[in-house]
């Protein structure tokens, strides 16, 4: 049961931009869900960042189980220099579970992150790490 519990709460890890940078309703378009396992942060790190290249703004939101790595993806993004915390919301949710044979309430975190002013040069640092050459520029 704990087992399920915590897939259940992985499995509810979403990434969503803003509404206006992604063209769709909040949480709906552009949302992105990470899977279990050891490099699970790592994944969602690097999704995250990529996604924050293209729409600016990202909002990280996790029900349950799942609000650790929620939390934790944030603190990377903001410990290593890549992004700004605008917003944390925090709520309950009514769930309705058939097996439990009534509703039973589970913790949400919605946090909201925004570009570092040092972003687009940290992002740039890494991928001259990786070898990898940007858009317009050419190998010497």
């Amino acid at each position: 049961m704990v087992v399920e519990e915590i897939t259940e709460g992985v499995k509810n890890i979403s990434v969503a931009g803003d509404a206006a940078a992604s063209g769709g309703a909040a949480g709906g378009e552009g949302q992105k869900r990470g899977g279990g396992g050891g490099s699970s942060n790592r994944i969602q790190v690097s999704n995250t960042k990529k996604y924050m290249q293209q729409h600016g703004d990202v909002e990280l939101s996790a029900l349950g189980m799942a609000i650790a790595t929620v939390v934790t993806v944030a603190e990377i993004l903001k410990n290593n220099g890549f992004a700004v915390e605008k917003k944390i919301r925090t709520s309950t949710v009514e769930i309705n579970d058939e097996s439990r044979g009534r509703p039973f309430q589970k913790a949400k975190i919605e946090i909201v992150l925004g570009k570092s002013d040092k972003f687009d040069e940290l992002m740039a640092a890494a991928a001259e790490e990786r070898g990898e050459v940007e858009d317009g520029e050419e190998h010497a």
